[in-house]
């Protein structure tokens, strides 16, 4: 058993060890979780280092686990392997996780089993960076199901049961396309295999009608988790009705999944059905980005408009991920995704630390909390400028490079595309205006209390690697580029 085994499964070692802790020993279980969490987060600190170091300069997979032999039966084998798309959203996935664990500290309410389907979740959603067997990543994609179900579904707001209901078959009807693609794939390969790197050689020789149904399949699950438009009704009452630290998970990294997806599957598979639905992607890449931001301007509640801001940003990555053929283009949707899981993590967050404290999201509600609570309008204001794109974030990095790689290829897509800019900048810089500056209703938040020593310290990696990213962003290209210009080079078979 090596790195990448211990970092999907010690969150499982811990989601037992708590199903033995007393349900009434409410600290032990919360300590467990969070020891759990905090190793495979320093493991995958640790792949990162040492794939930055030693294996990025080549587009071959690394920490390479297999293939061994699973199920004889069908060939399905226990084969993982990281490279230069994963070890970026591995890293994210550790560190989001430790910090949700943390951030849910204040869950009172039937504890054992918070935590405990905590813990799964960061297992299946560890597994699906890694596997490199078809038959691995269901089972991965399909335990993060479960979990997230019971996560919205238990502890969620008012409307809890309804969102959970819909995330769930939302999702589970993705598989059931994402299985049908697997399952011609499977026996359209002599010999039969279930090994995504042997089908990335293989798969562009098949037929032209096969290419273009195992295409639209798979596109259509991971479409749904980015979220797409129109796929994207599902996004909106999950994140709403979610605890706090679920709504940064599904946005840091469950959203991530579905553009991971078409990098590790559709792209490099299907090459010739690529090419062919270009133009449709970025189109609904350019929907989904105008759509979400004026959806967020016409929102009042807070939660709701940082969750249709994913809408939006996510848009910019099917944008680039339809110019198939620039690795500018490429590297901009890793670094949105990436930069993406750091500040609309650390702005749900940040949602919740005043939610604890006020009982409503309704930004009219409030004014003037600048005066009361400076650090948590500081750090607010912060992410807020980094989602808007302001040079010098991530989010403007991000962005820039998806402009520039999509260009050459949609011009006049791209040109209106970057009308999503100017809304963003609306949106969140009226929701910054009405709920900071202007005059304090000290009658009705005279109470409010800063955030304390903890909250901070949930958020303020994000912030860090936000500015770090943004100031100096050769490190993370450097991370992923022959593994992208590999891609590129697939794209062109």
């Amino acid at each position: 058993m090596s790195l990448l085994s211990y970092t999907i499964f010690l969150p499982m070692a811990g989601f037992l060890a708590i199903l033995f802790i007393p349900k009434e020993r409410v600290w032990a279980v919360r300590w467990t979780a969070a020891i759990f969490s905090f190793v495979p987060m320093i493991l995958s600190f640790i792949l990162t280092y040492d794939y930055f170091f030693n294996y990025a300069s080549s587009s071959a997979m690394a920490f390479v686990e297999g293939p061994f032999e699973w199920i004889s039966a069908i060939d399905a084998q226990y084969f993982l392997g990281v490279d230069g798309i994963s070890v970026p959203m591995i890293f994210l996935t550790g560190l989001l996780s430790f910090l949700s664990i943390i951030a849910s500290f204040n869950i009172s309410n039937r504890v054992k089993e918070y935590f405990a389907f905590f813990l799964l979740l960061e297992t299946g959603m560890m597994g699906v960076f890694s596997a490199l067997d078809f038959f691995l990543f269901y089972v991965f994609w399909e335990v993060m199901l479960v979990p997230m179900y019971f996560l919205i579904g238990i502890w969620g707001g008012p409307r809890k049961e309804y969102a959970a209901i819909k995330f769930f078959l939302y999702t589970l009807f993705g598989s059931v396309f994402m299985l049908v693609a697997i399952l011609i794939l499977y026996f359209t390969s002599n010999p039969h295999t279930l090994n995504m790197m042997e089908l990335i050689k293989t798969a562009p020789g098949m037929t032209h009608t096969l290419q273009i149904m195992s295409f639209v399949f798979f596109f259509i699950a991971f479409a749904i988790k980015v979220p797409v438009f129109p796929f994207h009704t599902w996004l909106p009452d999950a994140h709403v009705e979610a605890p706090t630290a679920v709504s940064v998970i599904l946005a840091g990294v469950l959203l991530k999944m579905g553009t991971y997806g078409m990098l590790r599957v559709s792209w490099p598979m299907f090459p010739m059905a690529a090419r062919y639905f270009a133009i449709p992607i970025a189109i609904l890449g350019l929907i989904g980005i105008i759509y979400g931001a004026l959806v967020s301007m016409a929102q009042k509640d807070l939660k709701k408009l940082v969750a249709y801001s994913s809408v939006s940003h996510m848009g910019y990555c099917m944008l680039a991920l339809g110019a198939f053929g620039s690795v500018t283009a490429l590297t901009g949707v890793m670094f949105q995704m990436v930069s993406h899981g750091l500040i609309t993590g650390a702005l749900f967050l940040m949602v919740g630390m005043l939610y604890d404290r006020a009982h409503t999201r309704e930004i009219a509600a409030f004014g003037g909390l600048g005066v009361k609570i400076p650090i948590y309008t500081g750090l607010m204001v912060l992410f807020s400028m980094a989602s808007l794109g302001l040079p010098g974030m991530s989010g403007f990095v991000s962005e820039f490079m998806v402009f520039v790689g999509s260009f050459g290829s949609f011009k006049i897509i791209t040109a209106v595309a970057v009308l999503g800019v100017v809304l963003t900048a609306a949106y969140m810089l009226r929701m910054v205006q009405k709920m900071f500056l202007g005059e304090f209703n000290m009658a009705k938040w005279g109470a409010l209390t800063e955030i304390n020593v903890r909250e901070i310290l949930t958020v303020a990696p994000l912030a860090v690697l936000t500015i770090i990213i943004g100031i100096y962003p050769s490190p993370l290209s450097n991370l992923m580029r022959a593994t992208l210009e590999n891609l590129v080079n697939l794209m062109a078979r």
